[in-house]
Parts: structure tokens; sequence; C-alpha cells
């Protein structure tokens, strides 16, 4: 079925295409898809394109879509096309139709034609809200020996109204940038030494702490046994494993003894070595090993964002081990995981399946039974999902959870994989009930995805004001002056006891900043201490948004802040 929205944004594309060419008529274009909320064109000129001249451009397109240009669908030989793009002097046209034994299509409005499969709208007059966003560098066909291109990333919809709302998301998730946030809220930073190697800072390791005792505490409760696997591993494995022939380009390595050694990139191969190290009878499944490991992807310069994309992440991976009798009922287990996860947090999600990618290791049998049991389990659980085709990792196929944030975005985060393949390349066995080697069937699964981006999500989703139970300072005990610090340290070593994180402002500024820089900060809770307050062994209670809430005992304010931890509220 043909989305209108998708082909609305293709002809936006060549639009803004046909503005940089009148504006710049010496440019080499080169694509221009279609992505989520818009599109993209990349262009190679020696102009070094600015914000001000995306309003010339945006302008330009205005003009375009008001001359009602009618756009045109051609067939040509490869021959015609490579002569017309010739002539334009248009190279990267040219490289697209190199080995193209085959007609190929391509569109024009006006003076403008671009190789395209299509489909179009009839006339430019039809693309009516868009809004040029920024520019990138992006590689030619992505590989970094090839030429580095100008990206203008733009945005369009079918209404007006849709354009403005998400103009207003965006203006929001400026607001909420966990980059910003994380400077501003001391969580981490990323230093020039380190591209992509992110430093956490005392309250960020706070943070990442309660997420991983969380993490542990669950696990326990579903019977996971927690592992820990080598960072470096030598290259047979990674051979065994399929990754050097599927991931090489995004691995790094050492040589040790003259041998090539692979930091991981994935926890998976570390998994099958454990289990392969003894045998295991049918009744010892499933065995569900999980690690939060620490792995290595290299990534281009360009693409990396905070903590969204970095090179070294922790992977909150769980490998599942288990008879083919009970695939159902695991993967149905960790839906529910998931679920129980994700409410804790606050969040809503979707669910999607992706299938058979065209790098797939394992024979078709394998996949389709695969991907049968996991669409299986989604409908006893009753869970609405769309289909991803071609979309799964290349030992199996998958169930992505794309949590929704506080101003509407999807981030994908959780993912059930079922492999069949893995255990087959590591030849891993259990003993059945006659006695009899059999292949185990394996889940892999991770619950945050990569830890420090699931930390990004949460500074962003909650602006830095996050829940009590994982703010780095739940408290900041505030003394009205100095003769009232002996009590506002007295406070403090109740609470902290008590194992609340508590922090005294021991500054000598005045009352009315500390407060303000407190909210600032994000503290939930602020208690004010002076002559009344130690005279009566209470504190008056502030709230970052609640304001006053008047004058406790500290028993009855430790009761209140550990019921809220414990039952993971949120304001």
């Amino acid at each position: 079925m043909i989305n209108q929205e998708e082909v609305m944004r293709h002809t936006a594309a060549h639009i803004m295409a046909q503005a940089v060419l009148r504006l710049w008529p010496e440019t080499k274009i080169a694509i221009g898809p279609v992505i989520k909320n818009g599109f993209y064109y990349d262009f190679d000129l020696e102009h070094r394109f600015t914000p001000e001249d995306l309003e010339k451009i945006e302008a330009e397109m205005e003009k375009i879509v008001a001359e009602d240009i009618p756009i045109v669908r051609e067939e040509l030989t490869n021959s015609e096309a490579v002569e017309m793009f010739a002539a334009q002097n248009q190279d990267y046209k040219l490289e697209l139709l190199e080995g193209l034994d085959r007609d190929v299509s391509v569109y024009r409005q006006g003076d403008f034609m671009d190789l395209c499969r299509g489909p179009h709208l009839e006339s430019t007059s039809k693309v009516k809200h868009f809004k040029l966003q920024s520019i990138a560098g992006a590689y030619w066909r992505g590989d970094s020996k090839r030429p580095m291109l100008q990206r203008i990333y733009g945005l369009a919809f079918l209404n007006g109204k849709d354009l403005r709302a998400h103009l207003r998301m965006l203006e929001e998730a400026a607001k909420r940038d966990h980059r910003v946030l994380g400077r501003q809220l001391d969580l981490f930073s990323i230093q020039d030494e380190g591209p992509g190697f992110p430093f956490f800072h005392p309250k960020g390791m706070v943070l990442r702490n309660v997420l991983e005792d969380y993490w542990r505490e669950e696990h326990r409760k579903h019977g996971y046994v927690e592992i820990k696997t080598p960072i470096m591993l030598h290259e047979d494995l990674w051979h065994r494993s399929g990754h050097w022939d599927n991931y090489k380009d995004n691995m790094y390595f050492s040589t040790i003894d003259e041998q090539t050694f692979a930091i991981k990139p994935m926890n998976c191969p570390g998994s099958m070595l454990l289990y392969k190290r003894k045998l295991h009878s049918y009744r010892d499944l499933p065995i569900r090993m999980a690690e939060m490991g620490l792995v290595h992807r290299h990534e281009l310069s360009g693409t990396l964002h905070g903590l969204m994309r970095v090179r070294a992440f922790t992977q909150d991976d769980a490998h599942i081990f288990m008879l083919p009798s009970q695939i159902q009922e695991e993967i149905e287990g960790v839906i529910d995981f998931v679920d129980e996860v994700y409410k804790a947090f606050g969040f809503k999600y979707h669910v999607e399946l992706s299938t058979k990618p065209e790098n797939a290791i394992g024979d078709d049998d394998m996949w389709d039974v695969a991907i049968e049991a996991l669409r299986e389990s989604l409908e006893a659980k009753k869970l609405d999902y769309v289909v991803n085709e071609g979309d799964g990792a290349f030992y199996g196929p998958k169930i992505d959870f794309h949590l929704e944030d506080s101003i509407g975005r999807t981030w994908q985060c959780a993912t059930i994989q079922l492999d069949f393949a893995m255990p087959e390349r590591f030849d891993l066995t259990y003993i059945d009930e006659d006695n009899e080697r059999k292949r185990p069937v394996m889940i892999h699964r991770v619950l945050y995805g990569a830890l420090e981006r699931f930390m990004a999500i949460l500074v962003e989703h909650t602006a830095g004001a996050f829940p009590t139970w994982l703010a780095p300072v739940q408290v900041q005990v505030i003394p009205v002056g100095d003769d009232y610090l002996d009590y506002a340290n007295e406070v403090e070593q109740t609470l902290f006891k008590e194992g609340i994180r508590v922090e005294v402002d021991r500054r000598g500024e005045k009352l009315g900043k500390k407060i303000r820089e407190a909210q600032l900060q994000q503290i939930p809770y602020m208690l004010v201490v002076g002559e009344k307050e130690q005279e009566a062994k209470q504190v008056s209670v502030r709230h970052r948004r609640q304001g006053d809430l008047g004058s406790l005992d500290i028993q009855e304010f430790l009761g209140k802040i550990k019921d809220e931890v414990a039952k993971k509220k949120h304001d």
C-alpha cells in the first residue's frame, strides 16, 4: 500500500534538491530518501552550507511549490540515463547507474531531473507543510574513504497542525537534551581525549548504580544467575560466532603474542563458552545467564551523540538456554519481565516483530520456526505488534520494545531474540531423557538495551527531575544560617543511616538562593531547618513540584520518603 505521507516527503526531497541547484548550479546531487517525519538530501559543492542558507533554500522551495510544476515519470534506457546525467556533470548519479543493465526511471519537474523509483505527487504545489531542519556531514555510501557530503535534513507533514506540533516537540526536546542536563546536573561528560567514551561523575555513578542494583534484584527474583565474561577474546571465537563476517568493521582489535584478539562488540559468545564448559542435563534447563557486560563498537565520529550513541557501553544482556518445549513459556516470561521494568520507570511502549535480514545465518526452516514462535508468544500475551520485514539480527528474529517518553518520542530498548543458529555454531548440547545429546534453543534479550543510552532517555524523559527512588540526591538539608549547621548535620546523619541520599548546603548564601539552586538541581526534597525546627526536632519540608509541605517530625518524613522510594512512586 502506498503511504501518501512518504510520497509527499519524497517529493519534498526532490523540491529541495531543485532549490539547491537553482541557488548553486555547480552542485552535484547524491541521494535524497524519506526518513521518519521528513527527508534529507546529500550534496557535494565547495560552498559550505550555513543556517542562513537553510532559509534561502526554504524560500526557493516555496517558489517551486508556488510554480505548480508538473512532476512526470520517464522511463530511460541505462545508456540514455548515463548520457543525460553525464551532460549535467552529476557524477554520483553516474555511479549509481554503473552495473545496472536495465531500464531506469527518472522523475522530471521543470528543468530538474532525478534518478528515482518513485512514486511522487503529480505537482510541486501538493507539498505545502515543510521546514528545513539542520545540516550534517555524511560520507558517500557511508564509506569514510569516499567524499564527505553535506546533508540537509527537512521535516514535512500532510497538514500544518502536525508540523507545528512536531516543531513544538523538538523545541521541548532541546530543553531536555541529556547532553546539556548532563552538564547542569553534573552526571557525565565526554572529554576530547575520549570521543565516544563517556566519563561518569559521582552523581552519574549514583544513578547508574541504582539502575544496576534494581536490575540485579529483579533478575534474582526472576531466576537468573549473573555472570561476567572477558572484554577481549581470541579472533577464532568471532569467526565461530559469525561476528567476524557480519560485524568486523565495527570491532576493535589488538595483537597479543602475535595473535589477534578482538574487544567484544557483544556479550553472546562469552555466554556460549560458559554454557559449553560442562555437560548439562535436560533437568538443568532453562538456564538463564545475565550479564552487565561492557562492549565496544567502532562508530563513525559523526554519528556520536552524548550517551545515546557511544563507542563503549554496558549491555544488560541475558542468554536463556532451554528445551524446544520451553520456548513459548520462556519468551512469555521475558515479555512479562519487560513489562514490569518499564512500568517501574513509567514508560508506555509498543512492540515490533523483526524478521530475517539479508545477512542471516542458518537455514530458512530454522528461521520460519523461530519467527512463528515469537509470533505465537506475542499473540498468547494479546500484544498488538507490527512486523518489520528483514530487520532481525543476523542470527535470529526478534521482538523489539519501543518505549514512549513524556514528549511522545519512541526509543527502541528491550529486545527478545530467538536463536537456533548460535547453539549450532558452538555445538551446544544437553542430555535428554533417553541419554542422547540434543541441541538447546537460545534466547538473547536485553531490558535496558545499552545502560548509558537508557540513562540518557531517562534524563530527557524526566527533564532531569528523576523520581525520588532514582534521584542522585534525594534530599538537601538547608540551614537558614550557620547557627543551625549542627542540627542540619544531625538531620543528615539520621537520613543517611536509613539509606537516604542526602546532602547539606553548608554555604553562607541566602536561604532563597539555596532553595532556587536546589530546585535547579531537581532535588526532590528540600528540608529547611532553623530555630523553630531545631527546638521541635522537626524539618520544614519543601517539594520540588508541590512546594511547601509544612513541618514534619524527622521520623514522619523518613516514613514518607522511604515509602515513596519502596513503591517507586513518580511525582
